[in-house]
């Protein structure tokens, strides 16, 4: 009962930021996510014995999601004559990015002595960057495109969809353990099942979205839906690794009846990359 009153606070408000309020509300959400999530994350890198500098390495997280969503809206200009054309969005995630390694770097030599630490705590404070905030950031970016609503809705659908067709799929179904060193109750059966009706949601939702699609483009919709929802699969495997690996259930107690916010996010945080290419560079020049 506790996973379903939480379930019915949670949906109606992501739903509304998304459908209801303007582009900025998303962001300001995806920044509340991401700082929440890295928090977790930290908690989690601490379990294995993990410091990393939680201030430098949370800016940088929020900072990069900015800096990522942005790259939708603002206009590209020229830098360094006719020959070097570099959009201006491209480059403020590039300095965003290098800037991240330097700032992280630089705080690791000011604090850290000579030792066997060094790599893995630097390594796991540059790794939020790319495991959060860049997944978020193409969410939020995904938002401020043109029909970017029903586009980022449909992403939500299909995870919706595929982790709930694995559920019940496995329960019915379920022989074969899928992974069980990582997570013990979810089966080949299920994963099928998530990704047959996962896939179908997907390519169904594109057909109603992108409805100006070329016959050539819907050949790769089928191919393209099994990679989102692939990709959402092994993102719940990988933060179930990273809590395997701490020796936690969940990577927090903060959503009862949930665990975390990395425990609702996991799947997008990998579907997110793909979805993001596939609307921005394939499809967005069909909405209606």
């Amino acid at each position: 009962m506790t996973r379903v009153l939480s379930a019915l606070v949670l949906i109606p408000v992501v739903v509304g930021v998304i459908w209801f309020l303007p582009p900025i509300a998303t962001l300001i959400l995806a920044e509340v996510a991401a700082l929440l999530a890295f928090i977790e994350y930290a908690e989690l890198a601490r379990a294995l014995g993990v410091e990393i500098p939680r201030v430098i390495a949370g800016a940088a997280v929020l900072a990069t999601l900015a800096t990522f969503a942005n790259t939708a809206v603002l206009p590209g200009t020229m830098w360094g004559g006719d020959l070097h054309v570099v959009p201006r969005d491209v480059a403020g995630l590039d300095i965003a990015l290098l800037s991240v390694m330097i700032v992280i770097g630089c705080a690791a030599v000011a604090t850290r002595t000579p030792g066997p630490r060094v790599l893995q705590d630097t390594a796991a404070a540059v790794l939020p960057v790319f495991y959060i905030a860049v997944p978020l950031g193409a969410l939020v970016a995904i938002r401020m495109l043109r029909g970017g609503r029903p586009a980022l809705m449909l992403l939500l659908v299909v995870i919706v969809v595929s982790d709930s067709a694995q559920y019940y799929t496995g329960r019915l179904f379920g022989r074969h353990p899928l992974s069980p060193a990582i997570s013990p109750k979810k089966t080949i059966e299920g994963a099928i099942g998530g990704l047959i009706l996962g896939t179908g949601a997907f390519v169904l939702g594109s057909l109603r979205i992108f409805p100006f699609l070329p016959e050539l483009l819907w050949l790769f919709l089928v191919p393209m839906g099994v990679m989102v929802v692939a990709a959402g699969m092994v993102g719940d495997l990988f933060e179930s690794l990273l809590k395997r690996s701490a020796g936690v259930k969940d990577s927090s107690g903060l959503i009862p009846g949930h665990g975390g916010v990395l425990d609702r996010i996991d799947s997008w945080l990998f579907a997110a990359p793909i979805y993001y290419v596939f609307v921005r560079y394939l499809a967005q020049g069909y909405v209606p």
